[in-house]
């Protein structure tokens, strides 16, 4: 079985990526985040995973600098779990998974969660890659330039 690289080895940004936060659980734990969950139990009734599997994810996404742990806002003895600067930039990722779902895993009419703009109540018009002139790019009009080796 052939080894995985080191994410910091890795030269590509989705790599690094997909390492921090391209499982299941921690991004579903990151759209919950961003849907108001806080405390650990909720996030565990909400997604339904074990609480060590939930408990991981957590420590992980603390230590990486997506989740910082502060007192909870009621002045209980619970910590509660928010988004910090870094987590909240991750709003666009979990917009553009969720519209590539509604495109590509519903049926039309089909019932859905809809995300929406608190200040219309509209649907957010699509996420769409732009050149620096404004226009939308598709993925043939852009390239990857790889580092080279030193």
């Amino acid at each position: 079985m052939s080894q995985r690289k080191h994410a910091v080895a890795e030269t590509c940004p989705v790599a690094r990526s997909v390492d921090l936060v391209g499982d299941r659980w921690s991004l579903l734990i990151v759209r919950d985040a961003f849907d108001g969950t806080r405390r650990f139990g909720d996030f565990q009734r909400g997604l339904g995973v074990a609480r060590s599997i939930l408990a991981e994810r957590l420590r992980r996404l603390v230590e990486e600098g997506i989740l910082a742990v502060q007192p909870a806002s009621d002045g209980t003895s619970y910590q509660e779990y928010v988004l910090t600067p870094r987590g909240e930039q991750l709003f666009a990722v979990v917009v553009a998974l969720r519209q590539w779902g509604e495109q590509q895993l519903f049926q039309p009419g089909e019932a859905r969660s809809q995300l929406l703009e608190r200040a219309t109540g509209q649907e957010l018009a699509p996420m769409q890659p732009r050149g620096a002139d404004g226009q939308v790019l598709g993925a043939w009009q852009a390239v990857v330039r790889k580092p080279t080796a030193p």
